[in-house]
């Protein structure tokens, strides 16, 4: 049976435009892995509160980064997930490699009908988020099924968030970015809601139970973010042998007024500058792919933040992207059989 990968990322939009922002802004919210509300209310919501003002704000954020890889290039995200794939594609030869998108285009079901044309009739998945969440990947895994062929066969990667090829690629990129003189690490991950980590806690009792709970061994762990964003941590200062006061963890894009996971990027970089930090350097390893959330969010609106509150430099380490050993990961995932978990 041919074997074939379909490597899935996030979403972008169309264009930086009002009304491709705001069509991708629809897709993505309206997805209940991402607004866990009921349908009706979770319209509402999204139809009455977001949609009318955050289009316009969202658009201009994207306008900043957008061909931020070369004049053409359109979305980073997609860009650099583009050339992830092709390069992936160069290693594993024969073994069809398609790219999607779980929001926009190209589609899952797009990189499934590629797949099918080069004979693919079972199919690895390797969603490109390093620690389980259910608004990003399980919703990736939950669309891929609903629209595979019965005459496929699929394969889900687990999580790499502690896996031994991400993590040295990872560190090795961080460290490139270590040689200036710096006073500070910050590894900044995505947020999440904290209610989603209690929602996606099967014992019941677990997450979030104690200021500890990360650290105490559960079966809540393989679907906890929280837990897997420290783990990477854990596992990423260790390869560098960087001490525990030159390093900290902090969560980034922040939507609503509920509780998020915490302590939030945007006052975490002033408290920095504040502390006396003055040379910071930022990594983002919930992300694989430059986007929205590092090039503007970092490495435009928190470099100004850190530099307002005191700081002189703030050097933003780019994601893995099609980085060679990040490349290489991944092949080797693919042919090997030994994926990650």
């Amino acid at each position: 049976m041919t074997r074939g990968v379909l490597l899935v990322n996030l979403g972008t939009p169309a264009s930086p435009a009002v009304g491709d922002v705001r069509a991708y802004l629809g897709e993505f919210l309206n997805d209940p892995y991402v607004i866990d509300l009921p349908a009706p209310l979770r319209q509402i919501v999204v139809s009455g509160f977001i949609l009318p003002f955050r289009p316009r704000k969202s658009a201009a954020a994207y306008q900043k980064i957008w061909d931020a890889a070369g004049p053409g290039t359109g979305s980073p995200l997609l860009h650099f997930t583009r050339k992830l794939g092709s390069a992936v594609q160069r290693r594993l030869k024969d073994m069809p490699c398609e790219i999607a998108m779980r929001y926009g285009q190209p589609s899952i079901r797009q990189g499934l009908q590629k797949l099918a044309a080069s004979n693919a009739r079972e199919i690895l998945l390797i969603a490109l988020y390093p620690q389980h969440a259910d608004s990003t990947r399980e919703t990736t895994i939950q669309a891929l099924k609903a629209q595979l062929p019965e005459t496929m066969e699929l394969e889900v990667a687990a999580p790499f968030f502690d896996e031994d090829d991400y993590l040295r690629a990872q560190a090795n990129l961080i460290r490139r970015h270590l040689n200036e003189p710096w006073d500070h690490l910050l590894l900044s991950y995505h947020g999440l809601p904290e209610r989603h980590l209690i929602k996606a806690d099967p014992t019941n009792s677990h997450c979030l139970s104690s200021p500890d709970c990360c650290q105490v061994a559960s079966t809540a762990h393989p679907t906890c973010y929280r837990h897997q964003v420290f783990e990477t941590t854990r596992r990423l200062v260790a390869i560098l042998n960087i001490d525990p006061d030159r390093y900290s963890v902090s969560f980034q894009s922040r939507l609503g007024r509920l509780p998020w996971l915490s302590p939030y990027t945007a006052e975490t970089l002033i408290q920095l500058a504040e502390r006396g930090i003055r040379n910071l350097v930022v990594a983002c390893p919930a992300f694989v792919a430059d986007n929205l959330e590092t090039l503007e969010e970092i490495g435009i609106a928190g470099r100004r933040r850190f530099l307002a509150a005191g700081g002189d430099t703030l050097t933003l380490v780019p994601c893995l992207n099609d980085d060679a050993d990040w490349v290489a990961a991944i092949a080797n995932w693919c042919r090997s059989g030994s994926t990650p978990g």
